[in-house]
């Protein structure tokens, strides 16, 4: 009797009909459309790059214009930049549309342009270097006696991250050969929150006793004593940017369950300003890198503050529940300040500050102007996207997520939001103008957190499912599933050289990926 084959599962036919789909676009783009005008515009000038140029419709993908625009900018074959191409439409509402594969399915097929106009095409040049996914388990080490809540790499490189644990201790871990360097004891309850200075030199931890500690980095010793100040549990920490700490002074900003933010002066250990008007939890603090700290609260508003004084600039309240996590665009540049992939780090003081300064202005600026935005994650299933600069009103709601959004973050490039919820998705967004992208489904636990990589192609979440799940952004596909740890995982993190992901959770280890 012949073997008969099981039907196909859901799965397979899913996958059947999206092959099918993408066959028929590339053979649907017609012969007979002729030619196309595209003129290229900087998006970070907003000046013209050479003058319309005809393209014919069927050879107009993003190859081939990427090919073009090198060529009209003079860019010999080994120097060629990759780049990402977005159409802004002429209407009020200034639509952005990515041009993900070919000018024919992105505008000309909608409607939008036809073969008579000429598009206007921005471009923003992409990570030359590109970051591999993560595709194995280089180390699972043990040694926290409780969950593990919080993990960061030093902005230097990925040889160094440092862990916060249920068990009262902070860990400093050697990445490369995945053994524990430094145990960090002071805390008399858990470490709810790690994070490295700029410089990489210090590491802050906050904690459910009130505190905050300041620790060596490299020898893995307290700086003094805690600093005192709290009524209730620290939730979140804040360092101030690289380029606008006075030299040899930098300050931090911890945000506390008792709705204030202090300030703290990190070299006499004392408390700088104290922000204080929220009526609830402050659940987030950001600190921006135009001088600006911007806080979260569960009493349903945002906060903008002068950093210098402490006043209150404005309040954003828009959100119907409680606010949970904040990103601002500038996250990445301002994290890594004078550290970029290349690994060389400038000789003076004064140097380092102006590469970070160099660093954040090209990560912010959008047609001429510094431009830092803002997205907020709540309970009431929404996030919003904001402008505080030009206006109180929010550039754009973000609805999708069915249950609580639980983290949320801007990629490098400030190309794409990605948000982590309780609905066991992860969401997709344009970081310009909040519009929906995909959604990246695979998880089925409750997803913790999201972590991009330092090229923005790729994006790592960590779920209640035990796994972590690696995306590609071009596809908007499951890249790599990181299955290991045997029970939750909370925390998340990706090197910001792009080499190393570590991640830890209920299992009480700390798990080191790589490609």
């Amino acid at each position: 009797m012949a073997t008969l084959l099981p039907p196909p599962t859901k799965r397979q036919k899913v996958e059947t009909a999206e092959k099918a789909r993408q066959q028929q676009e590339i053979q649907d783009i017609p012969d007979n459309l002729g030619n196309v005008r595209v003129q290229f515009f900087d998006q970070a000038t907003g000046s013209a790059t050479g003058p319309a140029v005809s393209v014919p419709v069927a050879d107009a993908n993003v190859k081939n214009l990427e090919t073009l625009l090198n060529t009209l900018q003079g860019n010999e074959d080994d120097e060629r930049v990759p780049y990402r191409f977005t159409y802004q439409s002429d209407d009020k509402e200034n639509h952005t549309i990515d041009i993900l594969a070919d000018l024919y399915h992105s505008l000309l097929k909608p409607g939008i342009k036809t073969t008579e106009d000429t598009v206007h095409l921005y471009f923003t040049p992409q990570a030359v270097f590109r970051v591999k996914a993560v595709s194995r388990c280089s180390a699972a080490i043990a040694g926290h006696g409780e969950a593990i809540l919080a993990t960061s790499f030093s902005p230097v490189s990925s040889s160094t991250m440092v862990s916060g644990s249920g068990d009262s201790t902070a860990r400093i871990w050697d990445c490369d050969t995945g053994t524990p360097m430094h145990t960090l004891k002071g805390h008399t309850s858990w470490v709810l929150a790690v994070s490295f200075s700029p410089n990489g030199a210090i590491i802050a931890t906050g904690s459910m006793d009130n505190t905050v500690r300041l620790w060596d980095a490299k020898k893995g010793q307290a700086l003094g004593g805690p600093l005192k100040g709290h009524a209730k549990w620290i939730t979140s920490l804040a360092w101030e940017p690289y380029h606008l700490q006075e030299p040899g002074r930098p300050r931090l900003a911890s945000a506390s369950k008792d709705s204030t933010v202090r300030i703290w002066d990190v070299v006499s250990k004392r408390i700088d300003t104290v922000l204080s008007g929220h009526k609830g939890s402050v659940s987030c603090v950001r600190w921006g890198g135009t001088g600006k700290i911007y806080t979260a609260s569960h009493d349903r508003t945002i906060k903008i503050w002068n950093a210098q004084n402490g006043a209150l600039i404005q309040t954003l309240s828009a959100h119907a529940h409680r606010v949970n996590h904040l990103a601002v665009s500038t996250d990445f540049a301002l994290r890594t300040a004078f550290h970029d992939h290349t690994g060389k780090v400038p000789q003076s003081d004064t140097e380092k500050v102006q590469a970070a300064k160099r660093r954040f202005e090209q990560a912010a600026t959008v047609n001429n102007k510094i431009v830092e935005r803002l997205v907020s994650a709540s309970d009431d299933f929404t996030m919003y996207l904001w402008d505080p600069d030009s206006s109180t009103k929010p550039v754009a709601r973000l609805l999708g997520h069915q249950k609580e959004v639980n983290h949320v973050t801007f990629s490098p490039d400030m190309a794409y939001i990605a948000s982590a919820g309780f609905d066991n998705h992860v969401k997709l967004w344009n970081g310009r103008d909040g519009k929906f992208i995909t959604t990246l489904r695979g998880h089925v636990g409750a997803v913790y957190q999201c972590c991009f990589s330092a090229d923005s192609r790729l994006l790592v979440s960590s779920s209640k499912d035990t796994t972590l799940k690696v995306w590609n952004l071009r596809t908007g596909k499951l890249s790599m599933d990181l299955p290991g740890h045997k029970d939750e995982v909370f925390a998340v993190d990706w090197s910001p050289d792009g080499q190393k992901v570590c991640s830890g959770g209920k299992d009480k280890a700390v798990r080191i990926w790589r490609n």
